[in-house]
């Protein structure tokens, strides 16, 4: 079923087909009976799937990666579809119109997509308003909040922004992903580094112990990091005891693509995402874990396309699994049949 409506889909621009197929979810999810099929359509429910962690229940460990719904416009409506927690973002204090417009590419031949987008957002206060209506209606969803800089704050302001996006959601949501890597806003990897790094922790630390029930900070980070590179920011996060780290962001390489190299050059810059993602993602986590001796959760997140690569990346030792662009050229029902084989394994 899917693999027909997919190709309406892929004859439109990618962030035309994203929009109409939110649409589409939405309008089901809020018809008649709606919710109850979606639900029963797509979602699996097992004892076996639910996982603590972060002191958090996640019914699942299958998750919605960020960037999928920026805006929190439709959280319900996909975690009726079987998702054990919903990662909202990237959302910055201001608004922002993102980069120019086509910016989100199909590599159909790779299962893959480069996106420039550029932290298209209707900023932090619009954002936190639609999660207090839904935390209205629903209080059982796992929510996390991804939040980063405007394009136009220098670096050496960066942590006031990621404090003012902390404040204005803490109320909203379960967990925060402090986003240092997305490559597409000019600058912000420099955060990575090592001192910046340190300081935009503190800095949220500092707000969170404040707050009456701290949460969960994590970090997510570039797929194109060195080793060495990795190392000494596993050696921050532990420092600063952040809950967990997400490996990983979208990549600037261009390796191993089936996708004609003039067609490569002609889109330009961007992330690239999906399943040539899958190894270099599996060796992050490997790395990670056996670095930290397990003391840091990892969310695994990127080229996750099928139950055999999800289970993949949790024997590896992912506490936890995003998917994305999986779900793109796969379908809504990818969530499903990973519960599945988890609850048979």
């Amino acid at each position: 079923m899917y693999a027909a409506f997919r190709k309406l889909l892929f004859l439109l621009p990618p962030e035309q087909a994203h929009h109409l197929a939110m649409q589409a979810l939405e309008k089901t999810y809020r018809s008649t009976l709606g919710e109850k099929w979606l639900a029963k359509r797509f979602s699996f429910t097992h004892p076996s799937l639910s996982r603590e962690l972060m002191g958090l229940h996640f019914p699942n460990p299958v998750g919605l990666a960020a960037g999928f719904d920026k805006n929190a416009a439709h959280v319900e409506a996909l975690a009726a579809l079987g998702f054990g927690f919903i990662e909202i973002g990237t959302v910055t204090p201001q608004p922002q119109e993102g980069n120019p417009r086509p910016r989100l590419f199909r590599l159909v031949k790779d299962n893959a997509l480069i996106n420039r987008m550029g932290f298209n957002n209707d900023g932090v206060l619009v954002v936190a308003g639609r999660l207090r209506e839904i935390r209205r209606r629903n209080q059982g969803l796992i929510i996390g909040g991804n939040i980063s800089k405007n394009r136009n704050t220098p670096n050496e302001q960066a942590l006031i922004d990621y404090g003012i996006c902390f404040d204005a959601l803490y109320d909203t949501v379960d967990y925060f992903v402090i986003n240092v890597s997305s490559p597409n806003t000019p600058g912000l990897r420099e955060l990575q580094q090592k001192s910046m790094l340190r300081e935009i922790i503190h800095h949220l630390q500092m707000l969170n112990e404040a707050k009456p029930q701290p949460r969960p900070l994590l970090l997510k980070i570039a797929p194109d990091l060195h080793s060495t590179e990795i190392d000494q920011i596993l050696d921050v996060a532990l420092h600063a005891k952040l809950a967990g780290i997400i490996a990983a962001n979208t990549t600037i390489h261009r390796r191993g693509l089936r996708t004609h190299p003039t067609r490569i050059q002609r889109i330009g810059a961007g992330g690239l995402s999906g399943k040539p993602l899958f190894a270099h993602t599996l060796h992050m986590v490997q790395h990670i874990v056996k670095q930290t001796a397990g003391q840091l959760p990892v969310i695994a997140s990127g080229g996750i396309f099928s139950p055999d690569d999800a289970c993949i990346m949790l024997d590896a030792g992912a506490s936890l699994v995003q998917i994305y662009t999986g779900l793109i050229y796969q379908g809504p029902s990818l969530v499903k049949q990973i519960c599945i084989q988890l609850a048979r394994a």
